[in-house]
């Protein structure tokens, strides 16, 4: 009888068509994520002309889906770890889906902002769960780089909500864009036929069969035979009550420090979002001009994503992260300061990429700290605290930018958190991580003495 450690097993492999399937299905539905997220900000002109609301009323039918994503997070993340990923995902998919749909058939805004809030339970949940499957399956050596790849689909998303947005509403109204949002639940039954479920999960439902065929698909060099033990390590099985079991085997701490680093990040991130077009015409850039330094910012953050995963899987991920984090404190500092309009698109892209780019790092880092059958949980967690840093932002920044206080300052205000969230990761306790345990379980097994029987004369 073999023992077979599917854990060892996707750790080891070499990036294959599987890995492949797994990374165009998760990145995928991360654009549709970014897209539904996306499309209200872009069709809010249209919104507030036709439904004759106020800029107060619109603020809250913006953030409405916010506060869905918070307990989407949360609630739709910790689920995963009970019904299964591949459920939870579909799921996900068709609550942004449907309910974006519906906030185009209403005329009233509240109830569009209730169904932004349902769309945003979706839109929240679906971010830990294909972040911590992309984590599972992904080879080792490029761990970071294929979740932050796969991440930097959330920006694609904004950037086709953008390029389409413009076309459909002029040609068809702002309900158009909302309608488009329904593609993806055309896709659910190819989703469910063709995205692995997540090994812990088959393993402690009795799925040894699919488990196999998994295995075999992982690592085409793996035949399975009867008699084969397919086996998890000790580290990867959290039995009950998943979200107790973040604070666990020394993790109590790490965990809090990661929520503190996920919601300063988060609120630069939306502070920008937010405020950056606000401010730069504010300092007498055209509108134009600023609209022009939040494509630049999205395009740095792809490039900080992909960059920073590339770096994570070459040096230590905790220190590219801490690096990422006080790169962003010094850049933001610099918006407020004037500068040769070439050299401003520079750091607005670095700003970009080390914000944007540093909470999809985050997520990577997230996801390698816990073990696989907590991953979807933790994750959670982290982006539902995290994101109350997105929610307080705009209204943060906004009360600032009332009290018209000098552009450094807005800025210096941005950037504060990027420093304490620097702090935060270099206090997590990286030898409670999952991917250290479990290194570490292995080389006690292989240094392990074996006990050889003496024969008598």
């Amino acid at each position: 009888m073999r023992q077979i450690d599917v854990r060892q097993l996707a750790d080891d492999s070499r990036f294959n068509r599987f890995h492949g399937l797994v990374l165009f299905w998760c990145a995928l539905i991360i654009i549709f994520d970014g897209y539904d997220l996306a499309v209200v900000g872009i069709a809010l002109p249209s919104i507030m002309k036709d439904l004759n609301v106020d800029p107060t009323e619109a603020g809250f039918m913006v953030s409405s889906a916010l506060f869905g994503m918070m307990f989407g997070a949360i609630f739709l993340g910790t689920i995963a770890d009970r019904i299964g990923r591949r459920w939870a995902i579909v799921i996900c998919i068709a609550l942004f889906s449907l309910f974006t749909a519906a906030a185009g058939l209403t005329r009233d805004p509240v109830l569009f902002s209730a169904s932004r809030f349902l769309a945003g339970l979706g839109i929240g949940g679906v971010m830990p769960n294909v972040v911590a499957h992309m984590t599972e399956y992904a080879p080792k050596k490029i761990r970071a780089t294929l979740v932050t790849l796969m991440f930097s689909g959330y920006a694609v998303g904004g950037i086709l909500a953008a390029l389409l947005g413009k076309g459909l509403i002029e040609s068809y109204g702002w309900q158009s864009v909302f309608f488009a949002a329904t593609l993806p639940i055309f896709l659910i039954p190819v989703i469910l036929k063709s995205l692995p479920e997540s090994m812990p999960f088959l393993l402690a439902k009795g799925r040894h069969e699919e488990l196999a065929r998994i295995a075999s698909r992982i690592d085409p060099g793996y035949h399975p035979a009867v008699g084969d033990q397919l086996i998890m390590p000790a580290q990867d099985k959290a039995p009950g009550a998943p979200t107790r079991q973040l604070f666990t085997d020394g993790r109590g701490f790490s965990t809090i420090m990661l929520w503190i680093a996920c919601f300063m990040c988060l609120f630069m991130v939306y502070a920008l979002s937010s405020w950056l077009t606000k401010l730069m015409a504010g300092a007498g850039y055209s509108l134009g001009s600023a609209l022009v330094f939040v494509l630049v910012l999205n395009v740095g953050a792809v490039v900080g994503a992909v960059g920073g995963g590339w770096l994570a899987d070459r040096f230590h991920i905790k220190y590219v992260l801490a690096v990422m984090y006080a790169l962003a404190a010094i850049s933001v500092s610099l918006l407020g300061f004037p500068m040769p309009q070439a050299l401003l698109f520079f750091v607005v892209a670095l700003a970009g990429a080390s914000t944007i780019g540093t909470q999809i790092v985050a997520n990577a880092y997230t996801g390698q700290f816990y073990p696989t059958a907590i991953r979807s949980t933790g994750l959670g967690y982290a982006l539902g605290i995290g994101r109350s840093g997105a929610i307080l932002a705009p209204i943060v920044i906004g009360a600032l930018v009332g009290m018209q206080l000098p552009l450094q300052q807005n800025f210096y205000a941005i950037a504060v958190p990027g420093l304490i969230g620097m702090l935060a990761v270099l206090l997590i306790d990286h030898r409670k991580s999952a991917s250290v345990q479990i290194e570490a379980a292995r080389e006690n097994q292989a240094n392990a003495p074996i006990a050889v029987p003496i024969s008598g004369n």
